[in-house]
């Protein structure tokens, strides 16, 4: 293993998992399965104001929770401002500090700057909307005050270790997730298509909608727009998964893996970091010798078959080896089939746990529960009562029943997620 000799001297220090919050939830889901850090965006100064996001009161609360377990809390200020953005933004930063956020993740100079003057003992991150692709790029931001460098997405494995090599701050790299065809995010699609501009937190994501060309002269008649004849989604590149890279990403030295998904469901949430998190760990039980060659380190299957139970666009290692092309897209569709689905998050531990419904549940189907690593409890639903105690055959989503299960959930734990095969609740309870 390549020792960080210019940062971290000799001590091996495993890479911080940092995953994505969206909601309360969503936090709560992350740091069950095993993430270090969450990061997450209030009301306003975020890019995904789609997220449902932090009202004052819920990020004091989500900060708070995350403490009480051991994990750290950012919180994004990142969309590139004019000149009205800056209104309120000082009081903003103030608050944040009073909360106890343990960084702030800056892409704009400005809001940068202000960062910097306003709450100086409070970290920035800089985001990877800040494009740092080279070792100077990097060397400038460390020097202007940045904690850690988020860096940007189109970074071969080489150039990442150069970067590290060079510079004493904190390195963070995405791992996974969906990713934008634009460089480092920064699109103006949106914004051209829909007045929604992405830049500032509102993206409609054109990237992945169906296209068909018109003809000037003969409006009305669609064309479709055919790559390979294999469909119409042209811009719609496949998800970043870089899990088979872990061990030579821990041995470059970079500091936090980052998941994207503030959008997605607590089920992707869960899920991946659930992986990511047992990925870590089977790395940090390795003999000292395996790290002589970090390139031969892989993963048993059962880890990528996990990942693929989370729902994906596919997947790819993006620059990270080499440039991508045409077979780094998916055309067919705006996203890939996905075979499992959440039924269910258990609210109370026991042995008839009380659960709450996620997509309808039906006495007698097979459910799996997730827990933290990799095993799954298969499950068969014997028997469900509501909250007053009255039998229920079918629970809808919103509903909170009890479980009777054929094998015990006694070691389940609050914040659990109950799956399902999708085709098998498909072909035996449609009606």
């Amino acid at each position: 293993m390549i020792k960080n000799e210019s940062y971290k001297g000799s001590q091996r220090v495993f890479p911080e998992l940092l995953a994505p919050a969206g909601n309360y939830e969503k936090l709560v889901t992350a740091i069950h399965y095993g993430a270090d850090a969450v990061y997450l965006g209030g009301k306003s100064f975020s890019l995904r104001a789609k997220a449902g996001n932090f009202s004052s009161e819920s990020m004091r609360d989500g900060i708070v929770y995350a403490h009480e377990h051991g994990v750290k809390v950012y919180v994004t200020v990142n969309l590139i401002a004019h000149n009205k953005d800056f209104a309120g933004l000082t009081d903003y930063l103030l608050s944040l500090q009073n909360m106890g956020v343990d960084g702030l993740i800056i892409s704009d100079p400005g809001i940068f700057s202000c960062a910097t003057k306003t709450v100086p003992t409070v970290p920035i991150h800089l985001s990877t909307q800040a494009n740092v692709t080279n070792k100077e790029s990097a060397s400038f931001w460390f020097e202007q005050g940045a904690r850690r460098l988020n860096l940007a997405r189109e970074l071969s494995l080489n150039e990442i270790a150069e970067i590290r090599n060079r510079v004493r701050g904190e390195l963070e790299i995405f791992v996974h997730g969906a990713l934008c065809i634009s460089y480092s995010g920064r699109c103006m699609l949106s914004n051209y298509m829909t007045g929604r501009d992405a830049n500032q937190g509102s993206c409609a994501h054109p990237c992945r909608f169906s296209y068909s060309l018109v003809e000037e002269k003969r409006p009305g008649e669609y064309f479709p727009v055919e790559e390979d004849e294999r469909g119409t989604y042209i811009f719609n590149s496949k998800d970043l998964c870089l899990l088979e890279m872990l061990p030579q990403l821990v041995a470059s030295g970079v500091d936090s893996l980052k998941i994207e998904g503030r959008m997605k469901s607590i089920f992707y949430v869960g899920g991946v970091v659930r992986v990511y998190r047992a990925a870590l760990d089977y790395l940090a039980a390795l003999p000292e010798e395996a790290w002589n060659e970090p390139a031969d380190i892989s993963f048993p299957p059962s880890f990528i078959e996990e990942l693929q139970r989370t729902g994906t666009r596919g997947a790819t290692e993006n620059f990270i080896k080499e440039r991508p092309g045409s077979h780094e897209m998916i055309y067919t569709s705006s996203r890939a089939s996905q075979f499992y689905e959440p039924v269910a998050v258990i609210r109370k531990a026991g042995d008839k746990p009380f659960v709450e419904i996620r997509n309808a549940l039906f006495v007698g189907e097979e459910v799996e529960y997730m827990q933290p690593g990799l095993d799954v409890v298969p499950l068969t639903i014997r028997a469900m009562k509501d909250e007053v105690g009255e039998v229920v055959n079918k629970a809808n989503p919103g509903n909170k029943v009890f479980l009777e299960t054929d094998s015990s959930l006694s070691d389940c734990r609050v914040n659990g997620i109950l799956r399902r095969k999708k085709n098998v609740q498909q072909t035996k309870y449609t009606n």
